[in-house]
């Protein structure tokens, strides 16, 4: 068997009420002073005071970043870096989605690697030396994982194109994973981030470097997403609950094992035309199901009945095809669009060579040609 490297959290706390374990992690650490990393709508809307009044009480002090974009750009990682540097902070807290978590991320790199203060050099595998100043990653949405992974993704604005960072150093050290946190998610919100997470448990299922470990992760985190998602966008609080441990559960896989192309397409659809990232995974993911199926071997059987399907008496085809209709009607059930209204021919060169080039694509089961590109952005037209 290859050697098979595994990076994770080096703690994480799990349940309603987890927040709460904040104030002691930074008093066992001895930290003077938090940035605290955090979205301008959580902000706005009192998520992001959920933390910050923990930490009023403990009598402990922080500053809040908010300047951050659903897709984070090199500008808002600069202006962290300054505010980072000017706010006498010595640990960080992120608070939110995968924009939160990826700009922190990039922050947290650059303060202990000041060799890489261009944003662009971190892209691919970066060769930092140290890591990342000592982050708690608190999750605000059903989705992303980030508080788990090894990635994060920030758009160039200038070249409008998204680039993927690879860096074992990046990780969070205490995940806490509370999903009261998630309670104030919008429907919308719910939908898009648990298919994101759907995407991810598919992608990092089906991926070339997928093994032993990261199949179990990721096929648990499908039944959980199965299981969940409807309810979750209802509000439902077990919903909610199943959503928080699903999204965690696969971003440990896929850290790990990588992911696909309806990644590397969604990625290019954001830097485009800022269709938010969850909305473009899961438009993307059956899509590229269907194309992938004859690669997968066994897999998407194991995809249907974990989604609930029924496949006894089921032929390879046949289970294909549940596969591929179980997660388009879940997509379809949380209320995901199944066109891109912004979609144009004249973009399709550029999108093609953009998912083509993406740090994503390699993970794919199959290769796909600039036209095969194309033909799968059509159907979202």
């Amino acid at each position: 068997m290859a050697v098979n490297r595994f990076v994770l959290n080096g703690v994480s706390y799990h349940g309603k009420g987890a927040i709460k374990e904040i104030p002691g992690i930074v008093a066992s650490k001895g930290f003077k002073k938090a940035f605290v990393a955090s979205d301008p709508d959580l902000v706005k809307f009192n998520v992001t005071k959920k933390v910050t009044d923990l930490l009023d009480e403990a009598g402990m002090a922080y500053e809040v970043y908010s300047n951050i974009k659903p897709n984070p750009t090199i500008e808002n990682v600069q202006c962290g870096v300054e505010a980072f540097k000017n706010s006498g902070a010595d640990y960080m807290i992120t608070i939110g989605g995968g924009s939160s978590m990826d700009t922190g991320k990039a922050i947290g790199i650059i303060i202990n690697n000041p060799e890489f203060a261009d944003v662009r050099s971190l892209e691919g595998v970066a060769p930092t030396k140290k890591r990342t100043v000592f982050t708690i990653a608190v999750p605000t949405t059903g989705g992303t994982g980030a508080e788990s992974t090894i990635n994060y993704v920030i758009t160039d604005v200038q070249k409008t194109r998204k680039f993927v960072c690879v860096d074992p150093n990046d990780i969070p050290d205490v995940a806490v994973v509370d999903p009261d946190m998630m309670s104030s998610m919008p429907r919308g919100l719910t939908a898009s981030t648990g298919m994101d997470a759907l995407t991810h448990a598919i992608e990092g299922y089906t991926t070339k470097a997928a093994w032993e470990l990261s199949d179990c992760l990721d096929l648990e985190s499908i039944k959980l997403i199965g299981k969940n998602l409807r309810k979750a966008v209802e509000n439902d609080p077990e919903g909610r609950e199943g959503m928080a441990l699903a999204q965690y559960v696969t971003a440990m896989a896929y850290s790990n094992v990588g992911l696909g192309i309806a990644h590397s397409m969604a990625h290019t659809l954001g830097a485009l035309y800022d269709t938010p990232h969850g909305v473009a995974c899961a438009m993307m993911l059956p899509i590229v199901m269907e194309f992938n199926q004859e690669y997968t071997g066994e897999k998407f059987k194991h995809i249907a009945e974990a989604l609930g399907v029924d496949t006894t008496g089921m032929d390879q085809p046949t289970y294909r095809k549940a596969a591929i209709d179980a997660v388009r009607q879940l997509s379809v059930d949380v209320g995901i669009p199944t066109r891109l209204e912004k979609l144009r021919e004249e973009d399709l060169d550029f999108l093609a060579q953009s998912a083509a080039a993406d740090a994503c694509t390699p993970g794919n089961p199959r290769e796909a040609s600039l036209d095969q590109y194309k033909e799968m952005f059509r159907k979202l037209m």
